[in-house]
């Protein structure tokens, strides 16, 4: 076995602070023999762990500032201040496939009197007596209980939000696929805005909540589910506006201990629409489903970011992804982060992603990232596919006297039924399955 040995650097070209030393033998600086030497950062002092939730106090002095940009999801910047995060360029990871231009200001607020001043969407509440629908000013201490802003975007409506919506599920209420409650947002024009809402399921409670996001509006939303222990929550986040409409939405997931949390992302309609879903775990034995169904026609953004944070024992998590393109110019996004910190042993995770290409002129970028830094795991996998119709598919239906454009229909939505399957809720699934007839329709696919 060749010796790894430590050599003394003679040059006067070292930088002050270096160590003066190098490795030999093609032993690659920072590693051991563990494996790579991953980030120092740990729950305690990560996102929304430790010192930060304790530091944090409501009002507009909330404090922040954790984490340190770098290569790793555990060391990204959270803040809940605007001043923090420095100006988007377009060159971070976050941004890259960002198209900054059609956000219409979002990136720029507080840069040349760009402001964050429009009225929030009007909020219309269906709802099962248990539930209570509050709104709230910014001092309520439920505000920021889940989630701490992760960039500049969500950072800015933190600060100029005026009122939040909170959604509370009493302790042991067990509602039903029947019992929905719905908030309807509908927006109040195109001059930016900001909105908060806040989603609590109390202990051992069940049951669904869906944001049902319509109209034009310019918006910059921070959505805090709140999961405490034991309980079993179903929350749906439909984005289908006007054309015009521009969305930034970041949504944190708070799950507590045994707790079960299904969160489902449905971008269908509007200019550009940025979906930022982020799962911790607070207690061990935790479940989270993350689901998303998008459907990019001509000119359409859709960018579905997401980070699972594994940072204790026993956790499990599983998502899928799915999206149909078509027309010039659609594209969309997928970036998967997951991380299984050195604490987190006994985790369970998977994450797909599956795009299918109907025309010519559409693109699909997919990234699955997966970090690891314990090997005392259950499982952990990821998987990206991106493609056009299978040709055996579509054979074996016209085999079989289909049409050729009906086979191709028949394709698509049973394409997208594996993620529609799974919300439960029959209302919510038969409209998204006249969702997705209304886009091939419009496509004349």
């Amino acid at each position: 076995m060749t010796e790894l040995t430590e050599e003394k650097v003679i040059d006067t070209t070292v930088p002050e602070g270096h160590d003066g030393k190098v490795w030999s033998q093609g032993f690659i600086k920072g590693m051991t023999e563990e494996g790579e030497k991953l980030s120092d950062l740990n729950p305690e002092s990560g996102p929304l762990g430790g010192s930060a939730v304790k530091a944090h106090s409501h009002g507009d002095s909330h404090g922040g500032g954790v984490g340190v940009p770098d290569s790793s999801r555990a060391g990204r910047l959270t803040s809940y201040r605007l001043a923090d995060f420095p100006l988007i360029t377009g060159r971070e990871e976050d941004w890259r496939f960002t198209p900054l231009k059609r956000l219409r200001g979002l990136d720029r607020v507080g840069v040349k009197g760009q402001e964050l001043n429009g009225d929030a969407p009007a909020v219309e509440v269906s709802k099962p007596d248990a539930v209570t629908v509050e709104t709230v000013g910014r001092g309520d201490t439920r505000i920021g209980s889940a989630g701490i802003p992760e960039d500049r975007v969500a950072a800015a409506a933190w600060e100029h939000f005026t009122v939040a919506t909170v959604v509370t599920l009493p302790a042991e209420y067990q509602g039903t696929a029947a019992d929905v409650t719905t908030l309807t947002l509908t927006g109040a024009g195109l001059t930016p805005a900001a909105s908060h809402i806040v989603v609590h399921a109390k202990k051992f409670a069940t049951g669904v909540v869906v944001l049902d996001h319509r109209g034009s509006a310019v918006l910059s939303e921070n959505v805090e589910v709140l999961v405490e222990d034991g309980a079993n929550l179903t929350v749906v986040s439909i984005q289908d506006w006007n054309d015009d409409a521009v969305h930034a939405s970041a949504q944190h997931l708070s799950v507590g201990r045994d707790a079960k949390v299904k969160h489902v992302v449905v971008n269908l309609g509007g200019n550009l629409l940025r979906t930022t879903p982020s799962a911790r775990y607070t207690g061990t034995g935790g479940e989270v489903e993350m689901y998303g169904l998008y459907f990019a026609d001509a000119g359409q953004h859709l960018e579905q970011r997401l980070f699972v944070d594994h940072s204790t024992k026993k956790c499990k998590s599983r998502v899928t992804y799915k999206g149909a393109l078509q027309g010039d110019g659609a594209h969309a996004v997928w970036i998967g982060d997951v991380l299984i910190r050195k604490e987190a042993e006994g985790t369970d995770t998977y994450e797909m992603n599956r795009n299918l290409i109907l025309t010519q002129g559409a693109r699909a970028d997919s990234v699955p990232n997966l970090e690891i830094e314990t090997g005392l795991i259950e499982g952990a996998g990821h998987a990206s596919a991106t493609g056009r119709f299978d040709d055996e598919q579509l054979f074996y239906l016209q085999a079989r006297g289909i049409p050729e454009d009906v086979a191709r229909r028949l394709v698509v939505r049973g394409f997208l039924n594996e993620v529609i399957q799974h919300i439960k809720v029959p209302a919510l699934e038969e409209r998204m399955r006249d969702a997705v007839e209304r886009e091939l329709a419009a496509g004349a696919l």
